[in-house]
């Protein structure tokens, strides 16, 4: 983006002018940093990826990486918790909601879904599942900032007593990931052919009854 456009939507402009930069110019300039290493790491892999790639690419120095996120794991961490914040931060509080446990579930599972149909959602697990074996920090760093917290705000919402009650008694841990495979779909497919990715919109249905296969098995 050029200085001299700025979104109508943008909540402060990011043209720079002479000066210490403002917080909006700041956090604007760490979100090109994070697209850049992102869309390097999507392109060679993460571990062929280098921190002085990622500066040359964002235009910045190496220490501003380690002074903003530690290094390269840090850096990769930000970038998954940044991407799920864009589906998830929107969503009301799964602690406190008193909607019915099916519109809870199906808002939640349309999110996953408009998620996991991303290209770049389906092109960053190919790579963490190719590359895992041979650093297993990458894979540990990816599940901790991405599946784990998911799956944790979903056992904090089947461990509420008013939920509990209408659900069989079952560990909430296992309804979690019980409720994520039912929303996932057919994992293998997805990951082994590019034609079979799933479309990101106009599949309500499609989550609603993934959501009801759930309540099935999951309803006291």
């Amino acid at each position: 983006m050029s200085d001299e456009h700025t979104p109508a939507d943008s909540p402060c402009p990011i043209a720079r002018g002479a000066g210490r930069p403002r917080a909006c110019d700041a956090e604007a300039r760490t979100q090109e940093l994070m697209s850049a290493a992102a869309e390097l790491f999507l392109e060679k892999g993460y571990a062929k990826v280098s921190l002085d790639m990622i500066a040359r690419r964002a235009r910045v120095a190496v220490r501003t990486i380690y002074v903003k996120f530690g290094g390269k794991s840090g850096l990769f961490r930000e970038i998954l918790k940044s991407g799920r914040d864009v589906y998830f931060e929107s969503m009301e509080d799964l602690e406190t909601t008193s909607r019915p446990i099916r519109d809870v579930l199906v808002d939640f599972g349309m999110r996953v879904h408009e998620l996991m149909s991303s290209e770049g959602a389906i092109k960053l697990h190919r790579m963490v599942i190719a590359e895992a074996h041979h650093d297993p920090e990458l894979a540990e760093v990816f599940f901790e900032s991405g599946p784990q917290q998911t799956r944790l705000a979903l056992q904090r919402y089947f461990s509420r007593a008013d939920v509990r009650a209408q659900l069989r008694d079952l560990p909430a841990e296992q309804l979690a990931v019980h409720l994520m495979n039912c929303l996932m779909g057919d994992l293998l497919k997805r990951y082994l052919f590019a034609s079979h990715a799933p479309v990101s919109h106009g599949n309500a249905s499609l989550v609603e009854g993934r959501v009801d296969l759930f309540l099935y098995g999951a309803k006291a």
